[in-house]
């Protein structure tokens, strides 16, 4: 029965399926950008400093060759060509003490790094530091460099362009990415949308299905994918339902038509011998007819419940090799009386040593059951055949022939259906079960009973079961 709570998209699985997709892909490109990012700061940086590196070879250059004045000089006209905001040259001695500089003004609160310049004293051909100047949104990238003896260089240089291209590269990735995951969720919802279809379509199926329609089946688009599968798996399983319902229907019918009869004459005796019986002999004739008919019903109940628990492989006990040879031999002296009394040849042709894995029980009711069939339906002068033997796959072979009175062609597929009964059989005795439980059986070995048949002139009956 279906929820009757109301339904929400939410808990659909294409939103979900959705979620997933967008959320899959909005980390993926989060990740990206962090790692182009990455490299992009990577990359300008060292360009920053390749520049201040280059600036600081032009002075050390001008100084071997011009002296310490016109490095001052020129590095002053340098900062007023490129604004005293943008960058700022230093003249430092190795106690860290300034004695010439741009125009500082913007710079002030910039200071000297003691450990920086102990660093150049050591050895050290140059040290880069980053700085975050407060009230100011910028970085500056500065540069110590010993330009000559006793004479150190501090320069520094404005971040403001690249921050500039920072913060225009974050406002086209946010918007990109608002627009891709937004297209995301749109492609998502339509693929998982695709996607599950053919399970609403089954849904669906099934729906109509609770209301009793079993002709209803899942369409299949044929595009071998796994829906398609599904799709295909529940409408062989609506097939073997429907085909169960159609034999429990026909079980159901059978039953009551048999069970109908006995039921009537019971009360029919019990009745006639209530109204006008007045000796005791009538009395006990009702009581044993009685008992007579109640046999014939438990042996059909008992017959059904094994025919169904052998089916379900609730009967298929401990296996044990047994000699099938001497299994059909003794059913045959059994049997030969009461064919010999009805005029009828039986003939048994059995290959001595032959076993398989079963158990003994079920295999005298198969084989008793298809000996009874043959000798009921043979008349007085015919013969029956009984072979056993071993097939080039090692299976044992068990035949039952007969020159009886044949099955029609239209009866073939359904003599093994339970109370099945042609119109030829329905003059005789019986209820039928009996090829319906012998196929049970074999089937329950991993073998299987076939017939061939041609009418007015006999049957064969072969079973195949899996040698030892």
């Amino acid at each position: 029965m279906f929820s009757s709570k109301p339904f929400s998209h939410r808990n659909t699985l294409a939103f979900r399926l959705t979620l997933w997709y967008a959320g899959i892909f909005t980390i993926s490109s989060c990740i990206a950008f962090l790692l182009f990012y990455t490299l992009i700061t990577s990359v300008i940086r060292d360009r920053s400093d390749e520049e201040l590196l280059g600036q600081a070879n032009r002075f050390a250059t001008l100084y071997s060759t011009e002296g310490i004045d016109e490095v001052a000089k020129t590095a002053v006209l340098e900062a007023q060509a490129a604004g005293v905001r943008k960058v700022f040259f230093r003249l430092l001695s190795p106690r860290g003490e300034i004695f010439s500089s741009s125009n500082m003004t913007y710079w002030q609160n910039i200071a000297i790094r003691p450990d920086a310049i102990r660093g150049l004293l050591t050895g050290v051909s140059h040290i880069f530091e980053t700085i975050n100047i407060p009230d100011q949104k910028d970085e500056v990238r500065v540069l110590y460099v010993v330009l000559g003896p006793g004479i150190i260089m501090q320069i520094g240089q404005t971040m403001e362009n690249y921050s500039r291209f920072f913060d225009t590269f974050k406002r086209i990735f946010i918007t990109t990415m608002a627009f891709l995951i937004f297209l995301a969720a749109g492609v998502g919802w339509f693929m998982a949308r695709r996607a599950v279809s053919g399970v609403e379509a089954v849904t669906e199926a099934a729906r109509k299905i609770s209301g009793s329609t079993f002709e209803e089946r899942v369409p299949v688009n044929m595009r071998g994918d796994e829906i398609d599968q599904l799709a295909i798996t529940f409408n062989e399983m609506l097939d073997r339902i429907q085909i169960l319902l159609k034999e429990m229907k026909e079980i159901g019918d059978n039953i009551a038509h048999d069970l109908k009869s006995p039921i009537t004459r019971m009360r029919g005796a019990a009745e006639v011998a209530l109204t006008t019986g007045a000796s005791l002999s009538e009395f006990e004739g009702m009581a044993a007819s009685t008992i007579e008919e109640c046999d014939r019903l438990l042996d059909m109940i008992n017959t059904m419940l094994l025919i169904s628990r052998t089916e379900a492989g609730m009967e298929r006990t401990a296996l044990n090799s047994i000699d099938i040879s001497e299994v059909v031999a003794n059913a045959c002296e059994l049997f030969t009386p009461g064919a010999e009394d009805k005029g009828i040849t039986f003939q048994c042709n059995i290959s001595d040593g032959i076993h398989l894995n079963a158990d003994t029980r079920m295999i005298q009711r198969m084989v008793s059951n298809l000996f009874d069939n043959a000798i009921k339906y043979t008349p007085s002068g015919g013969s029956v055949v009984i072979n056993v033997s071993e097939n080039a796959q090692e299976q044992v072979v068990i035949s039952v022939a007969d020159t009886g009175i044949g099955i029609p062609h239209a009866d073939l597929s359904r003599i093994f259906e339970r109370f099945y009964r042609g119109d030829q059989s329905r003059s005789l005795a019986g209820i039928g079960l009996g090829l319906s439980l012998a196929r049970a059986i074999a089937r329950s070995y991993d073998g299987d009973i076939t017939v061939a048949s041609v009418p007015g002139r006999g049957s064969t009956f072969t079973v195949l079961l899996p040698g030892k």
